[in-house]
């Protein structure tokens, strides 16, 4: 099962865990001197870490459609401090914070209800 701060805000349906580029910032000095004869880089610290949820809320009605939608976005407008983020393997992520989240079209109506949708997870400092 996956987890926010000890909430299961993606089990409904399918998802995926993306970690997004990770390592050393490289910035060209051409870019910071704004002279594109300048050659060469340097590193300019660690990239933050970012953690990617993909996948599709499901319930039997609407109601209980929306009712995960606002559970997801109350997280993602809070500002109560960082949590852990544990996938559906048990990897998790400590101190962080959902960034965002982004519903993909309109609500799918068959035998059930369904959304796409992205969350968004990063160390932010405050």
């Amino acid at each position: 099962m996956s987890l926010f701060k000890g909430i299961d805000l993606f089990g409904s349906g399918p998802h995926r865990f993306t970690v997004e580029r990770q390592g050393r910032r490289l910035v060209s000095y051409a870019a910071i001197t704004g002279d594109p004869s300048l050659p060469g880089t340097f590193t300019s610290g660690d990239r933050e870490l970012r953690v990617t949820v993909t996948g599709r809320l499901v319930d039997d009605d609407e109601a209980g459609l929306w009712v995960q939608r606002d559970a997801i976005v109350a997280q993602a407008m809070s500002t109560s401090g960082a949590g852990t983020l544990t996938d559906d393997h048990g990897r998790t992520w400590a101190d962080v914070k959902m960034i965002s989240f982004e519903a993909h079209g309109p609500t799918d109506r068959g035998r059930v209800f369904s959304l796409g949708y992205t969350a968004e997870f990063g160390v932010i400092s405050e």
